[in-house]
């Protein structure tokens, strides 16, 4: 076993990664491995072939997906972190109510951003059973998410954003009613501030320059003009002409600085309610906000 982390209590991975067992169900993976001074099975998490094939055997051994790959140059998402979000986001959904986290296809769920890794789609269709639609303005990542639809024999519905401006408008149709909407956005506001990010990082670790950005990604998964909070912020903006189709609608936020002028664009929209949730993963700590119109009525009966 790989060491522990403070992922949430429900997630696969919270007490590590178990190497011994990848490696039987995925034996590519071993050519990957290596041992670490504590004298522990793991692997260079700064050699992207290594966490792509790591993926590959995480997403076969805890959630049945017999086919996982990415284009070259696509986001390489690490899995412990992005299940995190899907099992807060059924706490999120839960609160209040006696139950447990809710489950089954009923739930239905929209990923902004879905990617070419589809990773929300098809770790919150194993986990709790709900119908996800994935979206994307990416042509390549939505090919490659179809191919692993397909190949899994899975039922995500994919969905082409055309219009680069718009995030909700175009993709959530008349008819639709989502229990959630998530995203992980673009956090940095130019391809050059993305750039100078990924020269920290490897600075960081002691490797010189080097032009590539780390896990790989393509220009609209990493930046966006304004960056984080511009791209939240039209979220919020669009959010309000679906207010009554949506319950809750989330993001991650990847700036502790970034919240409060982000609680303060909530406010000025008139949202019902809205939450920071934190989510602690080893040493660092996520957060996703969430926001709502409706009533706790009203959610109730949704």
């Amino acid at each position: 076993m790989a060491g522990k982390s403070k992922l949430h209590p429900r997630n696969l991975h919270a007490q590590g990664y178990d190497f011994a067992r990848l490696v039987a169900d995925t034996p590519e993976l071993e050519t990957f491995t290596k041992i670490n001074p504590r004298g522990q099975t793991t692997i260079d998490f700064q050699d992207v072939n290594a966490v792509r094939m790591l993926n590959r055997a995480l997403l076969k051994t805890h959630y049945n997906i017999g086919y996982w790959d990415i284009p070259t140059g696509y986001l390489c998402p690490p899995i412990p972190g992005r299940v995190d979000y899907i099992h807060y986001l059924a706490d999120l959904l839960a609160e209040g109510k006696s139950q447990d986290a809710p489950r089954g296809p009923h739930i239905k769920v929209l990923d902004i951003g879905t990617g070419a890794s589809l990773v929300y789609p098809l770790t919150g269709q194993s986990e709790y059973g709900w119908a996800f639609t994935g979206v994307d303005i990416d042509a390549g990542a939505l090919r490659s998410a179809k191919k692993i639809c397909e190949l899994n024999k899975l039922k995500i519905t994919l969905r082409q954003q055309f219009e680069p401006k718009n995030i909700f408008r175009g993709v959530i149709k008349p008819n639709d009613a989502f229990h959630l909407t998530m995203c992980n956005p673009p956090f940095h506001a130019s391809k050059e501030q993305a750039n100078k990010g990924t020269q920290r990082k490897w600075s960081n670790l002691g490797k010189g320059r080097s032009t590539k950005l780390n896990f790989g990604g393509q220009n609209a998964e990493l930046w966006c003009p304004g960056g984080e909070i511009k791209f939240i912020a039209r979220m919020v903006e669009e959010s309000v002409e679906f207010a009554e189709q949506c319950l809750w609608f989330t993001s991650l936020v990847s700036k502790k600085d970034n919240l409060q002028p982000l609680k303060r664009i909530l406010r000025k929209a008139n949202v019902v309610d809205f939450k920071v949730v934190e989510m602690a993963q080893g040493q660092k700590t996520s957060r996703f906000i969430a926001w709502t119109y409706m009533t706790k009525k009203q959610r109730s009966l949704f």
